[in-house]
């Protein structure tokens, strides 16, 4: 995880905001979307529902889009049908990534996804092929400023979570998945809205890359989030701090 979060901070800093807020906003829609279709369309009885609308308002995402999304995924049948799945592989220097999508064609997502593994001489192996390689876990992510460490590691403890990984840049508190809506409520009481909370994949162990290795693995990864199809890349990876200096520039 603390190479998926390393490699947000490289793209945040590298800029094309404009390109990018574009491409967030398609993913809340497809997520929003999809919770409302296979759950109840009231976010207090859905708890995917309400972490998306959650996510959407804190991309600034107007309330129209934000309803008529959710009306769309209730509506049923009406409009598209995203179908969840979930790519594995292996990239550049043995890092195991995991790739979750919501696709309309998964023909065409899964051949997008082989492509850039290809391309950065990597492998897309099969499904569970690397995913023994990660936990899965509830995340929930706060900015360094909205506490110290100390602090938002007792708040987290007692709400229920189970470690917090606390870096220059922001507090990932990590939790059991069916805990998630727990430990996020708490939170929420003392800190306000977290910037984002959701189930992911937390890597056991991380490999570390540089030089080559590192720009060719985040080609890899860049490409996989610029695809509208992908929802999230989870990579098992650590960079030194000079290395993402270089890579931010």
């Amino acid at each position: 995880m603390a190479g998926h979060s390393q490699f947000k901070n490289i793209m945040h800093r590298k800029g094309a905001q404009d390109k990018r807020r574009a491409k967030v906003f398609t993913k809340l829609i497809r997520e929003l979307t999809t919770a409302a279709r296979t759950g109840l369309p009231d976010p207090a009885a859905n708890p995917r529902l309400r972490a998306a609308m959650m996510a959407a308002r804190q991309a600034n995402m107007s309330k129209d889009t934000l309803e008529r999304a959710v009306k769309r995924g209730a509506g049923g049948d009406d409009g598209e049908n995203y179908e969840e799945m979930r790519y594995e592989g292996y990239g550049p220097g043995g890092v195991a990534v995991i790739v979750e999508s919501l696709t309309d064609n998964r023909n065409r997502t899964a051949s997008d996804v082989r492509t850039a593994f290809t391309k950065s001489g990597g492998n897309l192996g099969e499904t569970n092929s690397v995913s023994f390689l990660f936990d899965r876990v509830g995340q929930i992510a706060y900015p360094a400023a909205t506490a110290t460490t100390d602090a938002m590691f007792e708040a987290a403890v007692e709400a229920g979570a189970d470690d917090v990984d606390s870096g220059a840049d922001e507090h990932l508190i990590l939790c059991a998945p069916e805990q998630l809506n727990a430990v996020r409520d708490a939170l929420d009481k003392r800190f306000g809205p977290p910037a984002s909370a959701k189930v992911g994949w937390k890597a056991k162990t991380a490999i570390p890359v540089d030089g080559e290795t590192a720009e060719t693995l985040f080609k890899l990864l860049e490409a996989l989030e610029d695809s509208d199809d992908v929802q999230n890349v989870f990579a098992n990876f650590e960079v030194s701090d000079d290395v993402m200096a270089r890579l931010s520039a």
